[in-house]
């Protein structure tokens, strides 16, 4: 299997968010910022179970894909979902 890029992953992302209806969706890149991570993603939700569910969509996206999941963090809290 292919290795994504760093902009597929982010439109893989988006789409998936796009999916499950989050909104207010933005794409920062902070590649001038930091070496840890070229973007960052962020949308809003309407409820603790919808982001639950954004968060599970977007990692499953990204694993179906052939992504490497690193970790999720905050789940129980519906915070966010961080991959490579």
């Amino acid at each position: 299997m292919r290795k994504l890029t760093t902009l597929a992953k982010k439109k893989l992302v988006i789409t998936a968010l796009e999916d499950i209806k989050a909104h207010d969706i933005q794409a920062i890149d902070v590649r001038k910022v930091t070496s840890i991570f070229d973007w960052i993603v962020v949308a809003s939700a309407d409820s603790a179970r919808q982001t639950k569910a954004l968060s599970r969509h977007v990692r499953d996206a990204l694993k179906d894909a052939g992504a490497s999941i690193i970790g999720t963090e905050g789940e129980a809290g519906s915070w966010w979902t961080r991959a490579t």
